[in-house]
C-alpha cells in the first residue's frame, strides 16, 4: 500500500490520459509532427508530454532518428495497453450517454468484406431511421484485422461470421446458406439441387488467404471430397463469380450475395439438399464493454431489418 505524502515516501506519479493519447498518436503516425497535427497541438507540446510519459514509466517507448520514429518492443506493449485504457475511458462517457439515449453518438462498426457490400446497403437506411442520432463509422477488413482493432479499442463492435477466437462476446443473428455456382455448361448445371457427393473431385475456386469465408468453404470442400483450384485465388466474390463464368471451375457463394453475384451471365447457382451448409453471421464486442446492452439492441434491430428487406438469410430463432 502506498504511504500518504508527507511521511517520507514520494507519491506515485501516474500517466495522464493526454499523455496516453499522444503516445498512441505517435505510434499510429510514426512521426511527431503528423501526430501533433492529428492531436491539434504543437509538436513541442506533444514531444514534451511523450517524454514525460517515458520518464514516468521509466522506459523508452520510441526510437527517435532524424527521418523516422520506431516503437521499441516495450513501446508496442505500452501503446497496446494505452489503447485499451483510452477505450475504457471513452466507455465512461458512453455509459452515461447510453443511459440517456441508446445508440446515439459515434459507433465504430467493423464488417468483413463478404458481408459489407451485400448487407449494409439494405439495412443502413433503416438504421438511420430508427436511430437518427447514431453516427456510424464503418471499417471493412479481414476478420483477424477487425479483432485486433476491436481489442485495441479502435472499433466498438463487429459484424462478421461466427464463431470467433479470443475473448469476445458474440451474438448470433442469422444463418447465411451456401449455394454451388457452376459454369452454365457444367455437368451439374441442369440439377435443381446438389449434395455433398456431387462435389467429389470437383475443382472449387476459393478466396485468397485472410477471408474467413475461404476457411468455411474449404472445410465444406474437404468434407465433401472436393479439391481447391490452388493455382487461382480471388480477392472478392465478384472475381470468383467471373472466374466461374469463364469456365475456370466451380465455387461456393453465400446466399446473401446472390442478388448481386448470382446474376452474372454464364453462371448457374444451385442450392444444396438438406442439411444445407451455412455460415452464421453475428455481432461481436469486447466482453468488458459497457455498451453491451446497446449492441444487443443493435442486433435485434438488424434482424428486424433483414426480415423487412427480405435479405435472403435465415434469422436465428
Amino acid at each position: 500500500m502506498e504511504k500518504a505524502p508527507g511521511n517520507g515516501t514520494r507519491p506515485r506519479t501516474r500517466p495522464t490520459i493526454r499523455q496516453l493519447e499522444y503516445a498512441v498518436a505517435v505510434a499510429e503516425h510514426l512521426h511527431f509532427r503528423r501526430a501533433a497535427e492529428a492531436c491539434h497541438v504543437t509538436q513541442p507540446a506533444l514531444s514534451t508530454q511523450v517524454q514525460a510519459l517515458e520518464e514516468t514509466l521509466g522506459v523508452q517507448l520510441f526510437e527517435r532518428a532524424a527521418r523516422k520514429v520506431l516503437l521499441t518492443p516495450v513501446g508496442r506493449e505500452v501503446v497496446a495497453q494505452a489503447r485499451r485504457v483510452l477505450a475504457e475511458a471513452d466507455g465512461l462517457s458512453d455509459t452515461a450517454r447510453a443511459a440517456r439515449e441508446p445508440l446515439a453518438g459515434l459507433l465504430r462498426l467493423g464488417v468483413i468484406p463478404t458481408v459489407a457490400p451485400y448487407l449494409l446497403p439494405r439495412v443502413l437506411p433503416g438504421l438511420r431511421d430508427r436511430f437518427p442520432r447514431l453516427e456510424l463509422f464503418l471499417r471493412e477488413e479481414f476478420t483477424h484485422v477487425l479483432l485486433q482493432r476491436l481489442n485495441e479499442g479502435e472499433l466498438d463492435v463487429l459484424l462478421l461470421a461466427l464463431p470467433l477466437p479470443g475473448e469476445v462476446e458474440a451474438l448470433p443473428l442469422f444463418r447465411d446458406e451456401f449455394r454451388l455456382a457452376v459454369p452454365a455448361r457444367h455437368p451439374l448445371a441442369g440439377r435443381s439441387r446438389v449434395q455433398d457427393s456431387d462435389l467429389v473431385d470437383q475443382e472449387v475456386l476459393l478466396l485468397e488467404d485472410g477471408h474467413c469465408l475461404r476457411d468455411q468453404a474449404l472445410a465444406i470442400c474437404n468434407h465433401a471430397g472436393a479439391r481447391e483450384a490452388s493455382r487461382m485465388r480471388a480477392t472478392s466474390l465478384g472475381t470468383l463469380t467471373q472466374m466461374v463464368a469463364g469456365g475456370l471451375g466451380t465455387t461456393l457463394l453465400p446466399k446473401m450475395a446472390l442478388d448481386v453475384e448470382g446474376r452474372a451471365g454464364g453462371v448457374r447457382v444451385i442450392p444444396f439438399t438438406e442439411p444445407t451448409p451455412y455460415r452464421e453471421i453475428g455481432l461481436a464486442w469486447r466482453k468488458a464493454s459497457s455498451r453491451a446492452p446497446e449492441y444487443r439492441e443493435l442486433g435485434r434491430v438488424l434482424v428486424e431489418l433483414v426480415e423487412g428487406e427480405r435479405v435472403p438469410v435465415t434469422p436465428n430463432s
